[in-house]
């Protein structure tokens, strides 16, 4: 945007000085003809010696000289120049043209073979008296000598930015590829700490980006330091609160009466309360460390294995689809205890078959395409679930049939990991006939 707009300016100052310079040429031949002419004797003007421009001689040339009485009533002595011949020069007084601050009148005429010319006139009287005849002294030069000049300039111009602006062109693509080098290198760095690839940003990096480069390794180890500080806090609450709970729930299974069993229902919920949100706890430290990443497919393959073999007395297959490629963006541990509690769901409910479906986008599972996010659906063919078995199936403890073995605690752990990773957890009908089950997780 600077070139074509300096171009233009450039552009501007060059006509203004070059009209200029051309109109006073111009000024100075109708002056030296006004001289020359004017001083004749007689009362009448004389043919001014040609010592001014030798395209006065050439017929046409565009370059003329006319000496003529202002007003038509007078009987001067009419004048011009050879390159006029028979043509006639306007007179701009005469067509009411203003006098200009130097004292003579401009005007652009069609003269001769239709060329464009600009004329130039001053009054003046044989030997300059006041009560003289007045004459029109007129010099005329053809536009198209302007034009060219300013064509010339153009061309020359409109090349020379051309060429300035390819050159900053190839310029700011080398700084940009070779001068931003080090922001690239930064973020492949960030990159392989979020994967776990890295603990930190290494690598040498110019002076400019050193203090970048030590911020945010202090940053990692920062959120680092204080997930290891959260981690032993609630390491150590869990000691401090199941030793005396444990203690109270064991004197009071050995006391008799109302009291003691009221102690033991409370002291066995205070228990699971306390369980399940130092779990929580536990949970959110490992969600929030940098760099936490664990492939799903090496953490689906042994839980396949397992479960298959626990269920083999009732012929029971998981089918998974799942890429080799597709990284969970969280700790291997939460991982696995999701997929295990959902795929032993759905193997207890499961008439032969358990339907296992990852991938990245999304498009496996019929859903929207979500970029960096990790889609998960466990399916079964059993009888499945109605929408108000739905609703409540996901509270904690809480078991639709008895007959089957387990705590009621599996789906509630699930919903608290995947809201802990600010996922999202579906319960929905299967078109197998059973239940299904949609995770949307962060993915890499």
């Amino acid at each position: 945007m600077v070139l074509p707009i300096a171009g233009f300016i450039i552009y501007g100052l060059y006509r203004t000085d070059v009209q200029a310079t051309f109109d006073g040429r111009l000024e100075k031949l109708v002056n030296a003809v006004a001289v020359d002419a004017m001083a004749g004797e007689g009362g009448l003007p004389s043919v001014p010696p040609n010592r001014y421009e030798p395209l006065f001689e050439e017929i046409h040339s565009g370059w003329y000289w006319q000496i003529q009485p202002l007003n038509e009533q007078d009987t001067g002595r009419r004048l011009v120049s050879q390159s006029l011949a028979t043509g006639q020069l306007p007179s701009p007084k005469v067509d009411g043209v203003k006098i200009s601050e130097t004292g003579s009148r401009w005007l652009n005429f069609d003269g001769p073979l239709g060329v464009r010319i600009r004329i130039v006139e001053v009054i003046d009287r044989v030997g300059h008296k006041k009560d003289g005849i007045p004459y029109s002294i007129a010099v005329a030069g053809p536009v198209d000598w302007l034009e060219s000049q300013l064509a010339t300039f153009r061309t020359r111009l409109a090349t020379a930015l051309t060429l300035a602006g390819l050159g900053l062109v190839v310029v700011t693509l080398f700084q940009v590829r070779f001068g931003l080098l080090p922001l690239r290198k930064i973020e492949q760095g960030l990159s392989d700490i979020r994967t776990g690839a890295a603990t930190n940003l290494e690598g040498d990096f110019p002076v400019e980006i050193e203090p970048l480069q030590h911020e945010l390794n202090a940053l990692i180890r920062s959120n680092q330091d204080i997930v290891d500080r959260a981690r032993t806090q609630v390491g150590n609450l869990a000691h401090a609160l199941k030793t005396p709970l444990a203690v109270v729930t064991n004197e009071a299974r050995d006391a008799k009466g109302t009291l003691a069993k009221k102690v033991t229902e409370q002291a066995t919920i205070m228990r699971d309360q306390v369980s399940h949100y130092l779990d929580r706890a536990r949970m959110a430290a490992r969600s929030g460390v940098i760099g936490g990443a664990s492939n799903v497919a090496d953490v689906v393959a042994p839980l396949v294995r397992a479960l298959e073999r626990i269920h083999q007395d009732r012929g029971i297959k998981i089918q998974v689809t799942c890429p080799d490629d597709v990284l969970f963006q969280g700790e291997k541990q939460d991982l696995e205890e999701m997929l295990g509690n959902l795929l032993d769901n759905a193997c207890k409910w499961a008439e032969s078959t358990v339907y296992l479906t990852v991938d990245r986008s999304g498009e496996a599972s019929g859903q929207s395409r979500t970029p960096g996010r990790l889609h998960i659906q466990v399916e079964d063919d059993g009888p499945g679930l109605n929408k108000e078995q739905r609703k409540r199936i996901g509270k904690r403890g809480m078991r639709l049939d008895e007959s089957k073995p387990g705590s009621g605690l599996g789906l509630s752990i699930v919903t608290d990991l995947v809201q802990t990773y600010r996922g999202s957890f579906l319960l929905d009908q299967s078109e197998h006939g059973g239940l299904l089950v949609r995770l949307v997780l962060p993915a890499i």
